[in-house]
């Protein structure tokens, strides 16, 4: 009898339904093609947080690179998501800090009233001798420590990683290494490609990919020159300014643009190559095209619509200096909103 009635009881119990419980339908499961698109609007801090959902979550955030390249495209096209991450000019502290701006913000309030949130380095301030180049591709950031180390930084996930060390040629030295972050479209892989200028001031070029623990030597350039700054990445090229005093009675500012597919090496001349190699210039990519500034008489734009094309220079806009005194040294643009404001950056 007690028996029984346990097994009663333990069967009522079990197939009781509150009245609430009996008013709601099952929601059926999404589609995962659904659960993509949704993911894919969400901002990549918070993303990967939902990898510890489940197995599929995990691997499609981590792993899947068509689900990658989708989420970035979608996060770089719509306006109000764009992030300027500010990189400061060299100082004699050393002193190394990021600061995140979102760019919107630029455009639609008082600047006075913008404020920029720092962020953390993963590496002490006075680490090594320089900071001055830095290069960025899909918001992962690549830093020049000194001519034989560089360091990988992603500002949205917080993650670091050190490169492995550039060695020079035997009996020889780098006086300088440029590192330019890319995108190799060939291998579908990230990679830095490194330009070093080494005591004879001839150009020796290595590649590190994504995933590997070693530098390729791709070849040496000959030309001597001086080295401007970091690659630009343009399509399926990088690109440097230099002083190509190769010829010593002609010194020229050239483009040298290296094709990774190719791994061949040319020279392009642009509408500034006769300036004196003090003149004060800027190089960079804005829209998708090669792009020199100019600050001479007036403050002028170039841009190469067709890479590639010395006949393709066209001049975007040219202003003059303002009337109050202050500088526009080593100014660049850094943003066109889709109303063709152009947001410059004056250090």
């Amino acid at each position: 009898m007690t028996a029984g009635s346990k097994g009663d009881g333990e069967n009522n119990c079990a197939s009781y339904q509150s009245p609430m419980e009996k008013t709601l339908t099952p929601v059926p499961p999404l589609p995962f093609d659904l659960v993509t698109e949704i993911l894919c609007c969400i901002p990549v801090n918070f993303l990967l947080k939902f990898c510890c959902v489940c197995k599929s979550w995990n691997y499609l955030i981590s792993h899947d690179s068509v689900f990658q390249k989708k989420h970035f495209h979608l996060s770089t096209t719509v306006h109000n998501r764009l992030h300027l991450i500010l990189t400061p000019r060299p100082s004699a502290s050393r002193e190394f800090l990021l600061s995140d701006i979102l760019i919107s913000s630029i455009f639609n309030n008082n600047l006075s009233t913008i404020t920029a949130t720092p962020l953390n380095y993963p590496l002490t301030p006075n680490r090594g001798r320089s900071f001055g180049g830095v290069s960025s591709r899909h918001g992962i950031f690549c830093f020049a420590i000194d001519q034989s180390s560089a360091l990988l930084f992603n500002p949205s996930i917080r993650k670091f990683k050190l490169l492995p060390p550039l060695k020079s040629p035997p009996q020889n030295y780098y006086l300088q290494t440029n590192y330019t972050l890319v995108y190799h479209r060939f291998t579908d892989n990230y990679m830095i490609v490194a330009v070093s200028l080494d005591k004879n001031r001839q150009i020796n070029v290595n590649t590190h990919a994504f995933g590997t623990n070693y530098w390729r030597r791709i070849q040496n350039i000959p030309y001597r020159c001086r080295l401007r700054g970091v690659g630009i990445s343009v399509g399926d090229t990088v690109n440097w300014l230099l002083y190509d005093v190769t010829i010593s009675s002609s010194p020229l500012w050239v483009i040298l643009s290296l094709d990774l597919e190719e791994y061949s090496c040319r020279k392009l001349l642009h509408p500034l190559s006769n300036e004196r190699p003090d003149h004060k210039m800027v190089f960079q990519e804005l829209k998708g095209c090669l792009c020199i500034l100019s600050q001479c008489a007036n403050y002028s734009v170039w841009i190469m619509k067709e890479h590639g094309n010395e006949q393709s220079w066209t001049k975007l806009l040219s202003v003059p200096y303002m009337t109050d005194g202050r500088s526009f040294a080593y100014s660049r643009a850094v943003y066109v909103s889709e109303d063709d404001q152009v947001l410059m950056r004056s250090t």
